[in-house]
């Protein structure tokens, strides 16, 4: 049979590179040789497509920034484009040499086209999982995993987001969104807006973006200024909401694209103060509980709600629905919907579905075909009136 050729693309222009590295190192390990015949492409952070010479193989951030430090972890690889029209190149791979004439410069030598069969995005943040990435893929014409334009575009925004759960009847906490220009303008108005309408303690998070990169919890007025110069230099829109007290990390992962499925909750157990970056990626304390230590009808209200929120933002593929479980009143609070979610071996989305019966491997083979299966489909469409 055949092997398809899935062209991992990994990287990206974000806070989040060093996260996709390590999930993609995951990714690599576990596809089967066998049936797929794994590309590495490589996004700096410059915006540069490379074909690397090799996958990554880090496990975790902290080890991504630790192999950064040497030379001989530099990923080199022949700059790559996709053309944004469908056809058998997706990749254009360009060869580049320097010239030995009076005008010496860089000259393509040779331009040469390369095939693949599925794309697998593990880019996490902005020009990654907003959708940009998926709208390339999507007028290139290739299968890819995950969420589509809309779902990817709106979950990441964390604003709008929060508008489609409350039209759906799911509970957010109390929060206002504003932009940095406001904020720049006039922030004796805005201290005073907040404070009018939500409680401290806050959270004060940059709208786009992901791995609470930017995100800082603020006990009282001394430290909301620093905390809002933080999320603006992340991005333009920031959004502000009341903490959920004595708050339970509850998450579930979704699978599926017109019929999706939940799985089995889990809980975090952060080692700081809140799940910040450093919780996540850095430190290596904090732990997870899968499944989540919650009363069977609880569980069974957030595979419920993870499903609704995957329904609500038109998802497909995959993605992780995180909520908060107030420790004093047992209410449930979704708090947002990730389409790429974390996919190292450790990560929450694969133990998850790990502990509901299907292993790495099975859901990385599960995702690819969930994604031909989608491309499928809409091959159906038509695109023309005659």
């Amino acid at each position: 049979m055949k092997r398809l050729r899935v062209g991992v693309i990994y990287g990206g222009r974000s806070g989040e590179h060093e996260v996709s590295l390590a999930s993609a190192a995951a990714v690599f390990a576990n596809l089967d040789r066998q049936r797929y015949e794994p590309v590495a492409i490589r996004i700096e952070k410059d915006g540069r497509w490379v074909l690397a010479d090799r996958p990554p193989s880090a496990a975790s951030a902290a080890d991504v920034i630790l192999q950064a430090q040497s030379d001989a972890a530099r990923v080199r690889g022949k700059e790559v484009f996709m053309p944004p029209r469908p056809g058998s190149e997706t990749l254009l791979v360009v060869d580049r040499h320097t010239g030995q004439d009076d005008n010496a410069g860089a000259e393509i030598t040779a331009l040469t086209a390369l095939t693949l069969d599925v794309v697998f995005p593990v880019l996490h943040g902005p020009y990654g999982e907003d959708g940009t990435m998926q709208g390339l893929l999507e007028l290139a014409g290739v299968p890819f995993v995950g969420c589509g334009v809309l779902a990817s575009a709106v979950s990441m925004d964390k604003a709008v987001m929060k508008v489609l759960f409350a039209a759906r009847g799911l509970r957010v906490s109390p929060w206002i969104a504003l932009s940095r220009r406001e904020w720049i303008e006039a922030p004796d108005a805005v201290r005073n807006r907040l404070e009018r309408a939500l409680p401290y303690p806050l959270f004060v998070k940059p709208a786009n973006l992901g791995s609470s990169v930017g995100v800082s919890k603020v006990h009282d007025r001394s430290e909301l200024d620093g905390a809002m110069r933080l999320a603006a230099e992340f991005d333009r829109k920031i959004v502000v909401e009341a903490a959920v007290l004595d708050a339970r990390e509850i998450e579930c992962a979704v699978l599926g694209n017109d019929a999706p499925e939940a799985s089995r909750p889990g809980e975090i157990v952060p080692s700081n103060e809140f799940y910040d970056y450093d919780a996540k990626y850095v430190s290596g304390r904090s732990r997870s509980v899968i499944p989540a230590e919650i009363d069977e009808a609880v569980a069974c209200e957030v595979q419920r709600q993870a499903v609704v929120a995957f329904q609500a933002v038109e998802g497909a593929g995959m993605a992780r629905v995180d909520f908060l479980l107030n420790g004093q009143t047992g209410e449930l609070f979704i708090n947002e919907v990730n389409t790429i979610p974390g996919f190292t071996t450790i990560s929450m989305f694969p133990q998850m579905w790990g502990a509901s019966g299907l292993d790495y491997p099975a859901l990385v083979e599960r995702l690819i075909a969930l994604a031909l299966e989608r491309h499928a489909d809409r091959q159906t469409l038509r695109t023309d009136l005659f």
